[in-house]
């Protein structure tokens, strides 16, 4: 007797694991999205501005090698940019395939933004060589958190509770690396510190069974109360020797700092931005390139054949977890000695929830975290910079920025993701 075996389905009905789904509908929102962004630039940007207007971007940072400066006319930039989004959003009102929609509409919003920042910049003069240093420095914590994350949701763990360990890590970090003097000190303080939660939050999660979400949120809530305890009784009555440490100052690498633009922003930066693309692509490499990644990527889809094979899944988890919390609070430890200098209360701002969302938008992925970072880096500098330039737009509304980029992407507005198999899925062996 014959065996007949079942031809599998042509690969464009089954989507891949790691494929964003989007259907028609979503193309065509995301066409008259794009229509109503070239209306605002038409009439608001363009058409609003004096005839005469210019803005002038600076392209020149030390220890770069100068360049000239873009000069441009404010209204005509405005309207033509307007026209080029409105042939976007009508390409994706068009389209009959989904495929390409995206890197469409990632165009359009390009564009927007040119024009915005052309729009700001009227009369004044913006430094936006400046302005991209300032996005990678704002998503290096977002990118240390999102690998957290990947680290943990790979392995079939829900870590909600990035925004804690970053909390943990930024006030240990300073606290030590003031106290000591020593900023590598503060380094692995904050390593440890996130350390610390990532294995509470294994041994609840795991042990137990705990649910994860809860777990990480009270984790949270635990990490805010006793930084602020901490911050009001002993870092303040002795701020110049527990809470006044130096940062890392800039480190340019030889050559490649002289390239105008690129240079100042990529090669002329401080040790956490340097270990974050390392740990990039050590985190990509590990999982997609090695035994260790295949075992971790195993027990986050499908844990019970995992074990089949004597993968010890707990085991691989409780390592996962606290790894990605020893990532999460060095990322913590960045906002202090890496940036600002001081710990105050709250000081993350809930940027752990974005670092998560950022995770999330980028596939559950490294690289693709790097990226989803990078946006809501850009977001939280862009903000920033035009609050300076004092465009008219009250500041809470810039502020806002960065969370409605969240809302969208945790949301599913950018299209529907598809997490690990057994993620935030109790496992208990038989």
């Amino acid at each position: 007797m014959s065996v007949v075996e079942l031809a599998p389905a042509p690969s464009s009905f089954v989507p891949a694991p790691d494929e964003r789904l989007v259907s028609l509908s979503r193309v065509r929102g995301m066409g008259a999205f794009l229509l109503a962004l070239a209306v605002v630039m038409a009439f608001a940007f363009g058409l609003g501005s004096p005839p005469h207007a210019k803005a002038t971007f600076l392209l020149s940072a030390p220890p770069a090698v100068g360049v000239s400066a873009l000069v441009m006319p404010v209204r005509w930039v405005s309207v033509s940019l307007a026209v080029v989004c409105a042939g976007l959003g009508v390409a994706l009102l068009v389209r009959t395939r989904q495929r390409g929609s995206y890197l469409v509409f990632g165009l359009g919003v390009v564009v927007f933004i040119w024009a915005l920042l052309a729009w700001a910049a009227r009369g004044n003069s913006l430094n936006f060589v400046a302005m991209l240093a300032e996005t990678l420095v704002s998503a290096t914590p977002l990118v240390y958190g999102a690998l957290s994350g990947v680290m943990c949701e790979r392995s079939g763990v829900v870590n909600i509770a990035i925004e804690g360990q970053f909390l943990a890590g930024a006030f240990l970090g300073a606290m030590l690396g003031s106290a000591t003097g020593v900023l590598w000190v503060g380094v692995v303080a904050g390593g440890v510190a996130g350390a610390l939660f990532g294995a509470l939050l294994a041994f609840l999660a795991l042990r137990y069974g705990a649910d994860q979400i809860i777990v990480g949120v009270v984790i949270v809530a635990f990490c805010t109360g006793l930084t602020n305890f901490l911050t009001q009784q002993v870092l303040t009555p002795y701020q110049a020797s527990l809470n006044s440490p130096s940062t890392f100052s800039p480190v340019g690498i030889p050559l490649l700092d002289k390239i105008p633009i690129l240079g100042p922003v990529l090669f002329f930066q401080n040790v956490f931005v340097y270990g974050a693309a390392v740990l990039l692509v050590v985190v990509h490499v590990a999982l997609f390139q090695t035994r260790w990644g295949l075992r971790t990527r195993a027990v986050g889809e499908h844990p019970r054949a995992a074990e089949t094979v004597g993968i010890h899944v707990l085991s691989v988890r409780y390592r996962n977890v606290i790894l990605g919390g020893v990532i999460a609070g060095i990322g913590g430890a960045s906002f202090t000695i890496g940036s600002i200098g001081e710990f105050s209360a709250n000081m993350t701002a809930g940027l752990g929830y974005v670092a998560l969302a950022a995770m999330i938008f980028g596939r559950w992925r490294p690289f693709g975290a790097l990226g989803a970072a990078l946006l809501f880096g850009f977001s939280i500098s862009m903000q920033s910079f035009l609050a300076v330039l004092n465009v008219g737009i009250p500041s809470p509304f810039l502020s806002m920025a960065p969370y409605v980029i969240t809302i969208a992407v945790v949301s599913g507005l950018v299209g529907r993701v598809r997490a690990p198999g057994a993620d935030g899925v109790p496992y208990s062996r038989e």
